[in-house]
């Protein structure tokens, strides 16, 4: 599927397999752990940032190394606090990420930072549960969340209630829904699902697609039957623009699929890369994506302090780096326990308001897009603040 985007698929391979191994396979946790440490905003406070560097691919060290500065970005801005980051780095292994969180632990952490992957995640929330200390996963695998780990990264969960909800609001009663054959589109297509029943949207069916060109080829013209038996308003895709998107996209259309009749919605990103925009297949569509005018405000400040563009998850380490600071000058009783982090105003961040919720999942604020005339428009901003549409 790579290569369908003009020249840049292989650029959109290598986002998107970060996000991929993100949901690596780890051990099912639930309930949030109500304690953690005191701390003093009138002394450094110990944070450890675990990140991907040393496991001998270049593109770990490169998101180490962003995710390192972003978290330095962060601590600049904060007032009256002050950040003692302590750097280590997993080599994204799980065993070593355990071992790495119990000596940060031993030396003082106070909360951990990180790592990026859930099988890591998992390791280190299990390394350290009982030592009253937390952990703020760059993960956004829900299947690790819970307990003294949770993850801060945009999830499938928090993206399908935000598209889900938007089509029933513009009157979408009656939705199909299209998948890969893969554990996290599998998933995907599960939240969708469960995201139309809570609104009241029809499931018109479930169509598994394999991940080849060959597989997408073969399903379409089942899929678009369907559509067409059920008078299907929306199509939900699962895939990315490094999948099965920009082919099942386009042969839907080419199979009469009428793009005034039947909306195409996206669970991922369909603006990365930025040429992807072009494709014919997904004009007219929708995604959700954060607030892009504070996404670019990051960019440019990360770009000017750096030299070189931010890695697409950066930003969680500056929002790990933001709440840290948020709670810590709340004042002289502050912890940095389940309840504190769990706070129902939750914190701001580089791409819009979020929260960590008590099951150690998390809610983040998104914008609607739609692509047109090969633009993305926002076409229902994202909230400023939790309680409003959208959240």
């Amino acid at each position: 599927m790579t290569g369908m985007v003009r020249g840049a698929g292989r650029i959109a391979a290598r986002i998107l397999a970060v996000f991929a191994l993100i949901w690596l396979a780890a051990c099912e946790t639930t309930g949030v752990t109500a304690s953690g440490p005191r701390v003093d905003a009138s002394k450094p406070v110990p944070v450890a940032l675990l990140v991907p560097a040393g496991s001998g691919e270049a593109s770990d060290q490169v998101l180490a190394q962003s995710l390192e500065n972003a978290a330095r970005l962060a601590m600049a801005d904060l007032s009256g606090v002050t950040i003692d980051l302590r750097v280590y780095s997993t080599g994204g292994s799980a065993e070593n990420a355990a071992a790495l969180a119990q000596q940060a632990v031993n030396e003082g952490a106070r909360i951990i930072l990180g790592p990026v992957f859930a099988s890591e995640a998992s390791a280190v929330g299990a390394a350290v549960r009982g030592r009253n200390v937390n952990v703020l996963s760059f993960s956004n695998n829900t299947a690790v969340a819970g307990g003294n780990v949770f993850v801060l990264g945009n999830t499938f969960e928090n993206t399908a209630r935000r598209i889900v909800g938007y089509a029933r609001s513009q009157g979408i009663t009656t939705a199909l829904i299209a998948y890969g054959q893969d554990a996290a589109e599998t998933r995907g297509r599960d939240v969708i699902a469960a995201a139309m029943a809570a609104n009241g949207i029809t499931l018109a069916g479930s169509n598994a697609v394999e991940l080849s060109q060959m597989g997408v080829v073969n399903a379409v013209p089942e899929i678009a039957e369907q559509i067409k038996s059920t008078g299907a308003q929306a199509v939900f895709m699962t895939s990315g623009t490094a999948g099965a998107l920009p082919i099942l996209s386009q042969l839907l259309r080419e199979n009469g699929i009428d793009r005034a009749e039947t909306r195409f919605i996206g669970l991922q990103r369909w603006d990365i890369p930025a040429s992807a925009v072009d494709l014919p297949g997904l004009q007219d569509g929708w995604f959700a994506q954060p607030d892009p005018a504070l996404s670019a405000q990051f960019a440019s400040r990360y770009t000017a302090a750096y030299g070189e563009p931010p890695h697409p998850i950066a930003g969680l380490a500056y929002d790990g780096i933001a709440a840290i600071g948020a709670l810590v000058s709340s004042g002289s009783g502050a912890t940095l326990g389940g309840a504190s982090l769990t706070q129902s105003s939750g914190f701001v961040g580089v791409n819009g308001v979020f929260r960590l919720l008590p099951d150690g999942t998390n809610e983040r604020a998104l914008s609607m897009a739609q692509i047109s005339d090969r633009q993305v428009i926002v076409i229902d901003p994202a909230p400023r603040s939790f309680g409003g549409a959208g959240l």
